[in-house]
C-alpha cells in the first residue's frame, strides 16, 4: 500500500475521543451527621478554651501594668496646719525629695486636682480652703534603682512633721497577691475546660467514626493496609479539627476586639470606667495569642491522634471477629 493511500485511510478514520479522567472522590464522606456534630463541638470547645485563655492572658497584663504604675510613684501627704505655710512647704517637700538618689520628677497637686479627686465623693463645686484637706505632692521614682525611702521618710519627719511619705507597698502587695490569686483561679478554670474539651473531642471523634465504621470494614476486607484507612481518617478527621478550632478561636478573637472597641467608643463614659476598673483595658498580649494558637494545635492532634486509635482498634476488633466469630457478641456489648 502506497503512503498515499496509507494517509487516505488514516483521514477516513473516526477521531478518537480524550479520556477524561473523573477526580477520585474521597473514602470518608466529607458531608454527614456525626462529622457536623463533631465540627459544633470543636467550635464550641475551642471558644471557651480560647476566651479563657485570653481572660486569664488580660487579667495578668493588667494587674502587671497596674503594679508598674504604682511602684514607679511615691506621695507625700502634707497636713494642714496653722503653723505653717502649705504652699511654701509643698515646695519644699518637693525639693527635698528630689535630694535623694533614684528620684526623677516632682509633681505638686493643685487645689483644681485636688478638688477633682474628692469629687466622686464629696460632690463637685468642693472649696479646699474650707475644710482640712491634704495636699499631695507625687514623686517619680527609678523602678530600677528605687530611693532609700526609710531615710527619706526619716527626714521628712525631722524637717516637716507634717508630711508623710506613702511609697504604696501596702497597695503592691495586696494587688500582687490578687493578681496572683486571679491567675491561678483562671489557670484552674481553664485546666476544667481543656480537661472537659480533651473528653468531648475524644467522645465526639470516637462517636463519628462510629458512624462510619462500615466504611472501615469494607476497606479492610478488599485488602486496604490498616495504615493507609487510619490515613485517611487521620486526614479527615485533621481537616474538620483545624476547621472547628480556627472558627472558634476566631469567635473568641472577634470578642475581645469587639469589647476593646466598645471600651474605646464609650471612654469617660460610667458604664466604660466601671469595665476599666474592674477588667483593664479588653486587649490580650502575646501571650494571650500564643494560648489561642497552641489550642488549636491541641484540638487538631487530640483529633487526629483519636481518629487514628480508633480506626487502628476498629481494624483490630474486625480480625478477631473473623478469627473467632463467636466473640461478635462481646465487641458489641
Amino acid at each position: 500500500m502506497s503512503d498515499a493511500a496509507a494517509q487516505k485511510d488514516k483521514d477516513k478514520a473516526p477521531p478518537r475521543k480524550e479520556i477524561t479522567l473523573r477526580r477520585t472522590a474521597s473514602i470518608v464522606p466529607q458531608q454527614s451527621v456525626q462529622g457536623r456534630a463533631l465540627l459544633a463541638v470543636i467550635v464550641i470547645m475551642s471558644f471557651l478554651a480560647c476566651l479563657t485563655i485570653g481572660a486569664v492572658s488580660m487579667i495578668r497584663s493588667t494587674a502587671s501594668s497596674w503594679a508598674s504604675q504604682i511602684s514607679r510613684e511615691i506621695t507625700i501627704q502634707i497636713k494642714p496646719d496653722d503653723t505653717i505655710d502649705m504652699e511654701k512647704t509643698l515646695i519644699q517637700v518637693r525639693d527635698l525629695a528630689l535630694s535623694f538618689v533614684g528620684t526623677r520628677d516632682g509633681q505638686i497637686l493643685d487645689k483644681q486636682a485636688t478638688s477633682r479627686l474628692l469629687e466622686p465623693w464629696l460632690g463637685a463645686g468642693l472649696d479646699i480652703d474650707e475644710l482640712p484637706v491634704p495636699r499631695l505632692v507625687v514623686i517619680t521614682i527609678d523602678d530600677q534603682n528605687p530611693p532609700d525611702f526609710t531615710a527619706m521618710r526619716a527626714e521628712l519627719k525631722r524637717k516637716i512633721p507634717q508630711a508623710y511619705l506613702d511609697d504604696h507597698r501596702t497597695w503592691v502587695d495586696r494587688l500582687v497577691s490578687m493578681a496572683r490569686t486571679t491567675v491561678f483561679i483562671g489557670s484552674g478554670v481553664l485546666g476544667l475546660v481543656f480537661f472537659a474539651m480533651v473528653l468531648t473531642v475524644i467522645f465526639a471523634t470516637r462517636g463519628a467514626l462510629a458512624g462510619n465504621r462500615h466504611i472501615v470494614e469494607v476497606l479492610h476486607f478488599v485488602g486496604a493496609e490498616s495504615s493507609f484507612v487510619a490515613r485517611e481518617f487521620q486526614k479527615h478527621f485533621l481537616m474538620v479539627s483545624l476547621k472547628g478550632s480556627l472558627a472558634g478561636a476566631f469567635l473568641a478573637a472577634a470578642m475581645f476586639t469587639a469589647a476593646a472597641w466598645w471600651q474605646s467608643e464609650r471612654i469617660a463614659t460610667p458604664e466604660a470606667d466601671q469595665a476599666a476598673a474592674l477588667f483593664g483595658s479588653f486587649t490580650i498580649d502575646w501571650t494571650g495569642y500564643a494560648g489561642i494558637f497552641l489550642t488549636m494545635v491541641i484540638i487538631a492532634a487530640l483529633t487526629t491522634v483519636t481518629a487514628r486509635f480508633t480506626v487502628m482498634r476498629t481494624i483490630d476488633e474486625i480480625d478477631h471477629i473473623r478469627s473467632d466469630p463467636g466473640r461478635l457478641d462481646q465487641f458489641q456489648g
